[in-house]
């Protein structure tokens, strides 16, 4: 099971911003779980805070801006793109003014903020939006397909005036990949839009420093180009911060041709809608209306198991249709340890994620409307063994239903030896009749 992230510490810098031109201190601060990212003015009266949440999002012109109430912040899309990049679930933005520092136009300096703060695990599943059905937002010639998958993806095809500078670029989304492939790439604009956007008050803080201008077929920067497609990494750096508005992290696969701020933020409102539609962050069912410890005859008493495959003795903590911890004493006369390994007895690790299903399975068959069935194994995900379990260990079996539809089941798992965790994955299960 994947836990929420957030700071270590709390850590700040000070630059200009792109569109404003104002100076800026910006602080990245920790935050508590299901928190997200929220923005906080320092510079106005009572410190207000705004979340970055797709619904607040207003205009969209060269960057994205989020407003709640009279609080404006600009240029979002980079910092939160980092911290998403970067596996970051919670935090709070403190700046003295209404845009962050546009730094070299890339991630790169929320990237080495984000390192230098450190980053820590919470005691809370990570929130999660698994697409299951795909969704296309389309919007003056600008696509953005988005796919089921089992990883956060982006396929990107970028395409300037007149076709210059199409560039293509597909890539996994993890934070090694980001900080090495996307984060330092630079915004960028084409020449001829130079004028109309400085007409508009845009781009005050613009500069050779902090953007590329293209201008016919040539660039024109401090540096060399970072990457020979760094066009479109950039856009894919929006893509991740413009989308995280969603408020989840992603199991889907983006493919964007010619994207702007404009559609991936109408994306984001599309895809809060689903995460709002799905429930609350962690789908929980009903309740039944049983609940508290079971001795091992009321456990076989819902389980068809028995020796030598029956891997529960008891459960001692029962939350009707929602978690259950069980327990399962291990002893050297189990059967498996005559061949795994003589001299040396393991736990397999198959056993201790059948362990795991078969509470999962008690927490399913507890709900009233599932009496009289049996549950199936299906899957497992995010697999992880961490220690070895050994004759004498006492291994408790902690399972939280996550999501529930119809008969099939999702489960987060986890195994602990003397309190600390030795393996842990999801569960996909059915139920059917016996």
């Amino acid at each position: 099971m994947q836990k929420q992230r957030t700071l270590a510490s709390s850590a700040g810098f000070s630059g200009s911003a792109l569109h404003t031109g104002e100076k800026v201190t910006l602080t990245l601060h920790p935050a508590p779980p299901d928190h997200g990212f929220k923005f906080q003015r320092k510079d106005l009266p009572d410190e207000p805070v705004v979340e970055a949440a797709a619904a607040h999002v207003k205009t969209v012109e060269r960057a994205t801006t989020i407003v709640q109430g009279p609080v404006k912040i600009h240029t979002v899309e980079h910092v939160i793109s980092a911290l998403t990049g970067m596996g970051v679930d919670n935090a709070l933005i403190s700046m003295d003014a209404n845009e962050p520092p546009i730094c070299d136009g890339s991630a790169n300096e929320f990237v080495a903020l984000i390192k230098k703060a450190g980053i820590v695990e919470q005691d809370a599943p990570r929130r999660f939006l698994e697409i299951r059905e795909p969704l296309t937002v389309e919007s003056n010639g600008s696509i953005l397909l988005i796919l089921p998958d089992t990883k956060f993806r982006v396929s990107c095809t970028q395409v300037g005036p007149e076709g210059r500078f199409t560039q293509f670029y597909s890539t996994e989304i993890t934070p090694e990949i980001y900080e090495r492939e996307i984060a330092p790439a630079r915004t960028f604009v084409f020449y001829e839009d130079v004028k109309p956007l400085m007409d508009k008050g845009l781009i005050k803080g613009g500069s050779l420093e902090n953007a590329i201008v293209a201008r016919g077929d040539s660039v024109l920067s401090k540096e060399p180009l970072r990457f020979p497609d760094e066009f479109v990494r950039h856009k894919i750096l929006d893509i991740v911060g413009d989308l995280s508005l969603c408020g989840r992290f992603l199991k889907a696969h983006i493919v964007a041709v010619k994207p702007g701020h404009g559609i991936n933020t109408e994306a984001a409102k599309q895809l809060a809608s689903r995460a709002h539609a799905a429930g609350p962050l962690v789908q929980r069912p009903v309740p039944a209306p049983s609940s508290g410890p079971l001795d091992i005859n009321a456990v076989m008493g819902i389980l068809p198991h028995r020796y030598p495959f029956l891997m529960v003795d008891r459960i001692i903590d029962f939350d009707g249709g929602i978690k259950a911890t069980g327990v399962k004493a291990v002893t050297i006369n189990e059967p498996f340890f005559q061949g795994h390994f003589p001299g040396h007895p393991v736990m397999p690790g198959v056993l201790q994620l059948e362990a795991m299903a078969q509470v999962a399975s008690i927490v399913m068959m507890r709900r009233t409307e599932n009496d009289g069935k049996i549950g199936y194994f299906m899957s497992a995900d995010e697999v992880k063994f961490r220690k070895p379990v050994m004759p004498g260990d006492t291994l408790f079996i902690e399972c939280e239903m996550t999501s529930v539809k119809k008969r099939l089941g999702k489960a987060a798992c986890r195994c602990l030896v003397n309190g600390e965790v030795v393996s842990e994955a999801i569960l996909l299960f059915g139920l059917v009749d016996k």
